[in-house]
């Protein structure tokens, strides 16, 4: 696979990079926000991602057993993820994938309760804004540690 050469639009970029700021700063949780970026870049299959958010990550504390079980979250127990962990990480998976077209209730609710309303709006846009990167890097076959993006 080679990575196609098109560049980013400035602008596209700086949207993309504001929005993604905003959100991690509305969220107000780092390690947090780093799961989830890895979560959808995981469905999404984006190793340009994959390997940037991993990094950072391990930089605001995330365990390394959470990071080798995340792909499993919801199978890995209550004692590798907190309640609130697992909320953000079932909205995320919602909104990835939107298998039925629409996030289940049920999640929305469940996230609800750990999140405000403000973090919650946050929340959401870091998920759609990762997504979107997700989906940019791997149409363009971003390989991991490029510095040409």
């Amino acid at each position: 696979m080679t990575a196609r050469t098109t560049h980013l639009d400035p602008g596209v970029r700086t949207a993309l990079q504001t929005l993604s700021a905003t959100a991690k700063k509305g969220l107000g949780d780092p390690a947090l926000a780093e799961l989830v970026q890895i979560r959808a870049s995981q469905i999404n299959r984006c190793a340009f991602c994959l390997d940037m958010h991993l990094t950072l990550a391990r930089k605001y504390g995330v365990s390394e057993r959470q990071l080798d079980l995340l792909a499993v979250w919801d199978e890995a127990g209550d004692g590798a993820f907190d309640e609130r962990e697992r909320a953000a990480l079932a909205l995320t998976e919602a909104v990835t994938v939107l298998t039925d077209g629409f996030v289940p209730d049920e999640v929305y609710e469940q996230a609800a309760k750990h999140f405000d309303d403000a973090r919650l709006a946050h929340l959401i846009a870091l998920i759609t804004v990762i997504n979107s990167w997700n989906r940019l890097m791997v149409a363009r076959r971003i390989p991991p540690g490029s510095t040409e993006w």
